[in-house]
């Protein structure tokens, strides 16, 4: 049977080529759509990731870093680390002191003992930089037990003997604990001195714990919960513009107390060396610092023993009732569980107190000479 053949009118042709390529235009439009998509999430995936990835520490004595001006020493795994000693000579003193800088500061920030204290008891006193600040090289492994090692480390290469004393001010007084853990047998004596506590240390009861975290102004609790449950963005949270990062970091003044604030002239002293503090990038000093140390811990204070069972050291915790910005409680509770723990809390103090006229003799005095 013979089929008729069907003519199509030019109108229809055209309609049917129309209809062609807008298919094939949607087609081709939904491709782009697809692949514009995929190219974004890309873009956004290595935006995001180059925003939380911190910059590379410009490392003393590199070609590009800062110059190196200080003395420092070459631990075995290869970093430097600055040190600056004051006082009577090692060889005449009496007792030796290792002191360990708080947050934000360097081996410059020595205690401030006066010149006639250090020679009537004969103190010898070493400071350095932590890892990372200063001109110590940063340190990417670092733990809560690297810098007692340091310390252990540089006690040995500059000749302390085989016993010393450590005193720690604020992030360093958290270090103190370390060096009660990791290296008591070369301790004769240990201070803190307004020390930084960890809100997830075990062994403190959930309300004595929460207190102390819900203390804090609203920017610091988030700053210090990224820094323990998100260290990966430690470096983004404390650079970022869209929310309040840490307070102590910002330099907000509403952080001290009244004594604080009577005390903040003395700052003015670090003006020659302040540069010096960061100058290794931000990261490797104070973010990781705060990444140690409100990590999770290999132990809690609460778990050591007396050090020197038998008095012939001791360890004192001294911390200031008004203090804004390490809160009080948690060394309040660690001074009722740690009866060895010798707690000399300051009515009137805030945060800073160790830089009060006075102040840093009498706490040497009563760590070196004890009950005498």
């Amino acid at each position: 049977m013979a089929v008729a053949n069907r003519k199509i009118s030019p109108a229809a042709a055209r309609a049917h080529t129309r209809r062609k390529s807008s298919t094939s235009s949607s087609l081709s439009l939904g491709g782009m759509l697809k692949k514009f998509s995929v190219v974004l999430l890309v873009g956004l995936i290595a935006w995001s990731y180059k925003t939380i990835q911190p910059p590379p520490p410009r490392i003393c004595g590199s070609p590009n870093g800062p110059p190196v001006t200080s003395s420092r020493i070459t631990l075995k795994d290869g970093r430097h680390l600055a040190y600056l000693e004051s006082g009577v000579p090692k060889e005449k003193a009496k007792y030796k002191i290792v002191y360990v800088h708080g947050f934000d500061s360097c081996r410059y920030d020595v205690l401030p003992l006066s010149p006639e204290v250090l020679e009537e008891l004969g103190v010898y006193v070493l400071s350095f930089d932590r890892a990372g600040y200063g001109e110590s090289d940063p340190n990417p492994k670092r733990t809560d037990k690297s810098t007692a090692l340091d310390i252990e480390e540089l006690a040995d290469q500059l000749e302390l003997g085989s016993r010393f004393h450590v005193i720690g001010f604020s992030m360093g007084g958290e270090i103190v604990w370390t060096c009660l853990k990791y290296i008591p047998h070369r301790l004769a004596g240990a201070a803190m001195l307004g020390p930084v506590a960890n809100y997830w240390w075990h062994g403190f009861p959930s309300n004595v714990s929460k207190e102390a975290y819900n203390w804090q102004l609203p920017q610091d609790k988030w700053a210090v919960a990224v820094s323990h449950y998100a260290p990966w963005l430690t470096y983004w949270w404390n650079t970022q513009k869209w929310f309040p990062a840490s307070s102590v970091i910002a330099h907000r003044i509403d952080i001290f107390s009244a004594q604080d604030k009577m005390l903040l002239h003395k700052f003015e002293s670090r003006e020659p060396y302040k540069a010096q503090i960061k100058q290794q990038g931000e990261f490797e000093s104070l973010h990781r610092d705060m990444m140690v140390g409100f990590g999770n811990w290999e132990f809690s204070p609460l778990d050591l023993d007396n050090p020197f069972p038998n008095n012939e050291g001791a360890v004192h915790l001294w911390h200031g009732a008004e203090d804004l910005i390490v809160p009080v409680s948690m060394s309040r509770y660690i001074a009722q569980r740690l009866s060895w723990v010798r707690y000399h809390e300051l009515p009137e103090a805030g945060h800073m107190f160790p830089i009060a006229d006075g102040m840093a003799d009498a706490i040497v005095k009563t760590l070196v000479l004890g009950d005498q």
